[in-house]
């Protein structure tokens, strides 16, 4: 048995081949696990000294009742399944991967809109489905060139999303409180109000993180401000739009369709109202995913974990307000 217990509460992952060689170079024992529940997630992780952590949820409850843990490591950028602020009071890092999948997204958000755009998906139905092969199955459709993508959001991934739309001559507008009018400027990216956005972009792409405060926050008056031909492009999290409202804008045409990545609940259910909308495209939350990011994901939460556990910050800290409780080193070791 290995000097630390690391346990994976869950994962969607082949194989943890590249954890295990990340973590057993430091005499770590990694312990996977296939967790759905509190109860499932509370009876893996009691004993563990660290968590690699991908959709399970990790809330106060089970952050309380851990013994021995010093870092909780998730799989990818969001963390919005752990109780940071429990984390943070019983004096456990908790880590991601913030530059990880960045090509992948932004990629996979204008894959969206292009497809939402020319109607890539309904007329591939029209043949497929239908024996339609008729071009007017897809009007209306607008030329890209001129029209404005808005961005809710200027993160890492909606700045690499930028020079993306902008080749095919999109004008690109942001709502981020968080980010200078400098850095817009030097994106050529114009800085606005969320109503101006709404009401002025012909494609609305979400890229808010999901917190209390980002939860539900495109709804009924936002949709009800956007151009009757405007998209909604989501790749970030569901839940940051209000859901209900963005059914009742797409069946009322107050909007003309959407292209999602994401759901308020994954997998979505059976009968959906999305799944009879041939104005909806919808993916499987894959949008983070190709081979490269996948493995660059699976090692860096590796090594998140084994940096912390042989005395060093790990790269990615996302609690940083934690590091009066706990001592440990500012520069990290190699980790092979």
């Amino acid at each position: 048995m290995g000097k630390f217990k690391v346990v994976v509460t869950d994962f969607e992952y082949s194989s943890l081949d590249i954890e295990r060689e990340v973590l057993e170079g430091i005499g770590a024992e990694l312990i996977p696990a296939q967790c759905r529940t509190e109860d499932e997630v509370l009876e893996a992780v009691k004993e563990a000294d660290a968590i690699l952590n991908q959709y399970a949820p990790l809330s106060e409850k089970i952050i309380n009742k851990l013994n021995n843990c010093k870092v909780i490591a998730k799989y990818g950028i969001g963390v919005n399944t752990v109780d940071i602020k429990a984390a943070t009071e019983a004096g456990i890092l908790v880590c991601n991967v913030s530059d990880y999948c960045l090509d992948e997204v932004s990629d996979h958000a204008f894959a969206l809109l292009i497809a939402c755009a020319r109607k890539v998906v309904k007329l591939n139905a029209a043949i497929k489905e239908d024996r339609l092969w008729d071009f007017k199955q897809g009007v209306p459709v607008y030329r890209l060139k001129n029209r404005t993508l808005g961005l809710v959001g200027l993160g890492s991934i909606p700045r690499a999303l930028v020079p993306k739309a902008q080749a095919f001559g999109l004008k690109v507008m942001a709502f981020d409180p968080f980010v200078s009018a400098e850095v817009a400027a030097a994106l050529n990216v114009e800085l606005v109000s969320l109503e101006e956005l709404c009401q002025k972009s012909d494609y609305l792409s979400i890229h808010a993180p999901l917190t209390e405060q980002t939860r539900g926050m495109i709804k009924a008056e936002h949709f009800k401000l956007m151009k009757n031909e405007a998209f909604l492009i989501n790749t970030a999290r569901g839940p940051v739009v209000d859901e209900a409202a963005l059914i009742f804008a797409l069946q009322n045409g107050e909007i003309a369709g959407a292209g999602l990545d994401v759901v308020e609940t994954e997998p979505i259910a059976v009968d959906h109202p999305f799944l009879k909308m041939d104005h909806v495209i919808l993916n499987p939350h894959v949008a983070w995913y190709s081979v490269e990011s996948e493995q660059e994901l699976k090692r860096k939460c590796a090594e998140n974990v084994a940096a912390v556990l042989t005395g060093y910050y790990p790269p990615y800290m996302v609690n940083k307000e934690v590091k009066p409780k706990i001592a440990l080193k500012a520069k990290q070791n190699l980790v092979v």
